[in-house]
Formats: structure tokens, sequence, C-alpha cells
């Protein structure tokens, strides 16, 4: 997108950080202006991220205006705000092609910019990283600083309290930024709050606070009295008492949008020794009236035009997995008043919003806490209640350990639903659900399960919803077909595959919904095709049989190949003493980058013709 210098005179002149500094400070609310504005022509044209930049557009450029970035060290947690950052890093050029298939990263992405200090796409690492670079910074000792920025939802996560638990123990030096955006932490926001703000974090309140200290150090009953008064006197204006008590200096709630009273306050802090939370109030969707109306409906959009208040409809066409899922998950409540759903921040791209509306007592969205979703719904099974954790597959990596000490070891009857399974698409690497079958397969008493279609989805899910032991069935983002359902949801038999074509010569044992791509090239290549169904247990039997009556056989996965289904199938083979050719065909010892699923699969050679390709290839 070129650049207009009659309608972007002060962004035209800030390609990096050091030009913006070169501005005058009463300068800066002009420039925020042109960059919202012009962010919202970029993503409106590309699509992307949209809702959370707009709100932090005067804290990038206050930030990056104070600190002397890259050399001060800032870490944006999970990214979805940083558009605004990736702007005035030397990116702006480039903005077109963001999500997209060798074009920019949808998140920070330390390859790709040195402004771009840490890699992120889950939330709640920015702490834990922030807290690492400060310790570093100070025993390099040349007075590198050290950000944070981490938005009100992901500090619900426990690794950001264990982060700041240790950083108010080892009394680094450090600034957290609090983007508060949702959460009512504090209404107070206002001339008040604002102006005490701007005191706590100037010298002279320090000075008072830390010579005050000195003295009293030798009389600890006053000492204590003081300290006693101090607290209680900021927990009068200021809702800071339980961050203190994690040993941060609490600033704040200040006006987000308000770009000088920003610089004013980070200047202050900038010096300060020791933890520091600054608590930033924003609006997501700032500047642009539908956003601001609708925040979770403009977090991520597709090209749009700004002069109209709605997002373009999406064309009518299959369900997609997502509400496959959130249609079975009322329809099995129906049935099932023990039934509990549990979420951990995703109802919208779960497919859980109308469950959530219409079985409210049976929903349960635990913020994002990966851990606790898990151990939450093994509570629940404990007491014969039916939990359903409905999770993303990059996301229950998070959760590894209570999956197998929570639910597994103690086989508790807990179905996982796991969405995003396979090649996401424009999220790329951090989002990519590329490991579970791996991850999975490996943990006793787990039934898993890969559906290819629309109603293999729904029968699994009431499969192992009905089962007695821990159960997982993983299908990706995107559509699910055009299938009809059955008339009744049935309950598969556990371990057993279907034969889709015979053929001769070679066997395609196909996992999941890359059975699309596997069908035309089972008819060019004369091959017999199989839809597995079950990832664990294998249907031995059958696999005894294509190895019996095929010459090669051939598995299909959208996992990586290291330990997925593909590989159970040798060890099963092997174990059995059976020699057999087996070529597995799924996604390489690499991560996997952004592009759209289509993109992604025919590059990997995963589509149909990529298939045959390889299948000859092998064969010759």
């Amino acid at each position: 997108m070129n650049l207009d210098s009659s309608k972007y005179p002060l962004l035209n002149q800030v390609d990096e950080p050091a030009q913006l500094r070169d501005l005058a400070q009463d300068k800066l609310g002009a420039f925020s202006y042109e960059l919202r504005d012009y962010l919202l022509n970029s993503v409106s044209q590309s699509s992307g991220h949209f809702a959370s930049g707009l709100g932090t557009v005067e804290l990038t450029v206050a930030l990056h205006y104070v600190y002397n970035t890259p050399f001060d060290r800032l870490i944006w947690d999970v990214g979805h705000q940083a558009y605004p950052h990736k702007l005035i890093t030397g990116r702006r050029e480039q903005m077109h092609s963001i999500r997209q298939k060798d074009g920019l990263h949808p998140f920070p992405y330390r390859g790709e910019s040195e402004y771009d200090t840490f890699s992120v796409g889950h939330s709640s690492t920015s702490i834990s990283a922030a807290l690492g670079m400060s310790i570093a910074a100070q025993k390099e000792g040349k007075g590198r600083k050290t950000v944070a920025v981490i938005g009100d939802g992901a500090i619900t996560a426990g690794m950001a309290f264990e982060a700041m638990n240790h950083a108010g123990d080892v009394k680094s030096d450090m600034l957290v930024i609090l983007n508060d955006n949702e959460m009512s932490i504090s209404e107070n926001v206002g001339a008040l709050n604002n102006h005490f703000a701007r005191i706590l974090s100037g010298s002279f309140y320090t000075n008072i606070r830390e010579g005050g200290k000195k003295l009293l150090s030798g009389l600890p009953p006053v000492k204590e009295l003081a300290s006693r008064m101090e607290e209680h006197l900021k927990g009068m204006v200021i809702p800071g008492t339980f961050f203190e008590e994690l040993g941060f200096n609490y600033i704040g709630p200040i006006d987000g949008h308000d770009v000088n009273m920003l610089v004013d306050t980070l200047r202050n802090m900038r010096n300060l020794k020791g933890p520091q939370l600054l608590h930033v109030k924003t609006q997501k969707g700032k500047g642009y009236k539908p956003a601001e109306a609708d925040p979770i409906g403009y977090h991520a959009v597709p090209k749009f035009d700004p002069s109209e208040s709605k997002l373009p409809k999406s064309k009518p066409g299959a369900p997609t997995f997502s509400k496959v899922f959130g249609d079975w998950l009322c329809d099995m409540a129906a049935q099932d008043s023990r039934l509990m759903a549990i979420t951990p921040a995703m109802r919208e791209g779960s497919g859980m919003v109308r469950f959530s509306k219409e079985y409210p007592e049976q929903y349960f969205d635990v913020a994002i806490a990966e851990q606790h979703a898990v151990t939450l719904a093994a509570g629940f099974a404990c007491e014969q209640l039916n939990p359903v954790v409905a999770i993303y597959s990059s996301f229950l990596q998070r959760a590894y350990d209570q999956l197998i000490h929570d639910v597994a070891l103690q086989e508790l009857p807990v179905l996982f639903a796991i969405d995003r399974a396979g090649v996401v698409g424009a999220d790329g690497e951090t989002h990519q659900g590329t490991y579970d079958l791996s991850f999975l397969r490996c943990i006793p008493n787990m039934v898993i399960m890969a559906p290819a279609n629309a109603n293999e989805c729904r029968n699994m899910l009431y499969t192992g919803h009905k089962l007695d032991k821990p159960a997982a069935v993983r299908y990706p983002r995107g559509s699910a077909g055009e299938g009809a359902f059955d008339a009744q949801m049935q309950q598969l038999e556990i371990g057993k595959g279907r034969v889709l074509r015979q053929g001769k010569g070679v066997a395609i044992l196909s996992f999941g919904t890359l059975l699309e791509y596997a069908e035309p090239a089972a008819e060019a290549l004369d091959a017999s095709l199989v839809d597995m169904r079950f990832v664990k247990p294998l249907d031995t039997a059958l696999i005894d049989e294509l190895a019996a009556t095929h010459e090669h056989l051939v598995t299909l996965e959208d996992n990586v190949i290291a330990g997925g289904a593909g590989s159970a199938v040798s060890e099963y083979l092997a174990q059995s003493k059976q020699l057999k050719p087996v070529m597995h065909l799924g996604l390489p010892d690499i991560f996997i980058k952004h592009g759209t699923q289509q993109e992604m699969h025919a590059e990997l050679g995963l589509d149909s013709a990529g298939i045959e390709r390889q299948v000859k290839a092998w064969m010759a």
C-alpha cells in the first residue's frame, strides 16, 4: 500500500522508531491519528487481526517514543495487538501481505525483525520472557530496559502469575503493562487517576517513599505502621493491592488513549527500580465505531469496506467442524443433563455460543487457563458428571501434564473435542495443530478418533461421550463438507475402520479429513482406500487383511509423521513380524509456516496431485 504524503504527513517521516523519537511530543496525538487511520485502511484491504491493534495505537507510539527500542526490549503478549508495532518498525510496506503465504508473520517473530524480541502466538508468556531478559540486562550492566505488554485476558493464565510471583521475589528492574480493554478491574479512570498516576510514578513520590523506608528502617513498629498507611491510602484510590502483594509497584489505571499522559508516565517509570506494573485502560476497536461496538466480531476480519457499518457476510456453504461440534453439544445436552462443557476462553472459535446461551448452567469458560480446564473436567468426572473439553489442538499442548496425570492415569471419562487439528492456515507456526496424534497416542487409556467428514465427527463425539474412559476427537478448522447426517447419532464400534474402495497393488490408509484428497488419488492409482477412523486403538484386523492382499501400504494424516498414526501402523506391522513396505504421508519435521490450508497441503504434497505423485515415485 503506497503512502499518501498529503494524508499521512507525519507517518511518512517515520520508517523506524528512531525517527518517531525525533518528533516533538506535541505531534504524537496527530501521529497516532494517522497511524490508526493507516491501520484501518491497511487491514481492511489485507484482512487480519484488527480490533486489538486499534486499541493499542497510542500505547505503541508512547512505548517506542520513550524506550530506546530495539536496544530496550519490548515484548508483546500473544501479538494480536502488535500491528501498530509492525507498522512503525520498518514493515509498513509489507503489511498488505500479513498472514498470507510468504508474507509477514501474523504475530511478532524474531526472524522477521530485530524489534520483535520474542516470538509469540500463545498467550501469557510475556512476563516470563521479560523477566529472563531483565535479569540478563542487569548482568550485562548497560542500562537496557525491559517492558512486557499483556492483556487483561492473558493475565488470567497461571503462567502470568507464576512469572509475577518470581519477579517480585528477585526484584529485577522491569515494567509490565496491563492492557485492560475488557475486564472490569477498575472503573475509576479519569482526571483524578491520571493525576494520581503521574504523582505515584514521579521522582518526588518515589524519593519520599524510599527515603522514608530508610529513615524508618531502624524503627520496625513505626516502619510497619507507615507501610500499612501507604497501602491503605493507595488502596482507596487504585485497585493495586493485589499486584503490590506480588512485589510490584502498581501505577494506574490511566487512559491508554491519552498519548501524552502515557509518555509522561512511562518517562517517570523508566528508571524506577524493581518490578513495576502500569495499568492502562484501552478500548478494543478504538477509533472505528463498528469495531468499538463489536470488538469480538472485529477481532480478526476478512477484507472489508471501512465505509460500511458491517463486515461482509460469508457466502453460505457447508458447516464448519466447529459448528458441527456446537450443534452436537446442544443436541447431546438435551439428552444428558450431566453433560458439562468447558472452554479455555474460546467460546466463539469452538462453536459454543449457542450452547452457552441455551445451557448456561452446563457451560464453563475458565478463561485462558488450559491446565485448569482439563483438571476441572477430571473433577467433574470423579463425581459422575460427563465433561467435554473443547480445546484447540495447539492449546491442548499447554495442558499435557494434566491430560496424563489427572485424566488418563485415573482413566476418567473426559471427552476432548480437539478443534484446529492439522494445518490451520493464516495463524501459522504457533497455531498449527500438527502434534496431537503423536502426543496423545503414547498415553495409556486413550481412545483417539479422526473423522473424515461432518457425519463421522458427530458420531465420534457421541461415541466418545458414551465411553467410560478418556477419548479424543480431533478435527480441522474450516468446512466439514456437504454430506447428510445420520437420522440418529451412531455409537461406532471402537477401533474399526471402513473400506471405501477396492483396488490392487497399493492400499491407502487415511486418518482424518485428508480423505477428500485421497479419493481422487486412489482412483488415479487404482489403489484401495480405507478410512481408518481410529488412531487408537488401531483396526489391526483390517491392517492384517490389507497387508496380506497388497504389495504396498501408504498411510495419510494431517499430523507430523514422527510418532503419528502412520508410525502406529508400522509399529504394529513390525511387532507382528509382517515385513511390508509402508510409505508415510503427513507433515514433515519442520514448523509449518502460514498460508491457506489448501496452499500448505499442496506445498507439502498432501493434496490429490501430491499424493499421486509421491506414491508413484515411491513405487517406481
